[in-house]
Order: structure tokens, then C-alpha cells, then sequence
């Protein structure tokens, strides 16, 4: 809990610092920030899934199941966790600093509609590492598959929202 309050204060901070410091003429270094962020949140969405079926299949208590664990917090706490704050508090900047919520985009509100589906998912996710690390899993590989194509989908109409712009 302490650990998590801190790492709250922290993105705070940080988000105030970007949101009070940052020159109009940060922009493109902001995007930038925000695609490599992006990035790095949808590969390890991607990659926590497919985790999750090889750590079902090979069973609790496992040496597997063991080496599993340590990989998954991992990735989550070292990669996933912070791609996806950064991703949202340059994803915010940028919307505000460049007049993205005034009328007419109605994209953008899809957009943000289907990010906070994806931060949803990132919640499960989360979740679901902590009953792995309890061997308190209850779901099936086939479940953990289909969970793999959840971000993938998602991922592909913001895109489509951001670069098509189709209302």
C-alpha cells in the first residue's frame, strides 16, 4: 500500500511538472513520448497473456510456474505499470495543449472511450498476476488466448481513430 502511494504521488507530480513546465513547442517531444510509451504498454499487454497460457500449462508449484511469477511482476511493475501512466498523462497533455476537446472530435472521444476499456483490461490483468503469484488461478490457456487478443483489437481501432479521424 505504502508502495503504491508513493508511486501516486509520484505520477501526480509528474503530471503537474508536464502540465505546468512544458512549452507549447514540447509537442512533438510529448507525442514522441507518448508513441514510445504506447508502445511499450501494448507490447506488454500483449505479452502478459501469453504468459498466462505457458504459466496455466505448467501448473502450480511448478519450477516453471516459479520462474512464471517472477516474469510476470516484472513486466508489470518494471514495463506495464509505467508505459501506461506516462501513456495517459502525455496522451492528456497533448488532447489539451492541442485543442483536441473542443467540438468536432468526436474521435477523440472514442478514443478515450476505448483507452479506458484498455486500462480496464490492464486492471484484470494486474489482478489476475497477483492470483498467479498465489497459485489462485481459476481461469483456463484457452481463456488466457482470447485475453491475448483483447489489447490487439483495441489497439487497432484507436489507431484507426486517431489516424482516420472518422468523426
Amino acid at each position: 500500500m505504502k508502495n503504491a502511494v508513493i508511486a501516486l504521488v509520484i505520477t501526480a507530480a509528474a503530471a503537474l511538472a508536464l502540465f505546468l513546465l512544458a512549452p507549447e513547442s514540447a509537442y512533438p517531444w510529448i507525442k514522441a513520448l507518448h508513441l514510445v510509451a504506447l508502445i511499450s504498454w501494448m507490447a506488454g499487454m500483449l505479452y502478459l497473456p501469453r504468459l498466462f497460457v505457458y504459466h496455466t500449462e505448467a501448473g502450480p508449484g511448478s519450477p516453471q510456474s516459479e520462474t512464471f511469477k517472477v516474469m510476470e511482476r516484472r513486466l508489470l511493475k518494471a514495463i506495464i505499470n509505467p508505459a501506461m501512466v506516462v501513456t495517459w498523462i502525455a496522451g492528456l497533455w497533448l488532447a489539451i495543449r492541442g485543442g483536441w476537446f473542443s467540438g468536432g472530435n468526436g474521435w477523440l472521444h472514442a478514443k478515450i472511450a476505448l483507452v479506458v476499456i484498455m486500462s480496464g483490461i490492464h486492471g484484470y490483468l494486474s489482478a489476475s498476476t497477483r492470483r498467479f503469484a498465489n497459485d489462485a488461478n481459476k481461469r483456463s490457456s484457452k481463456h488466457w488466448r482470447i485475453m491475448n487478443e483483447v489489447p490487439a483489437v483495441l489497439l487497432v481501432l484507436i489507431v484507426i481513430l486517431v489516424v482516420v479521424k472518422p468523426f
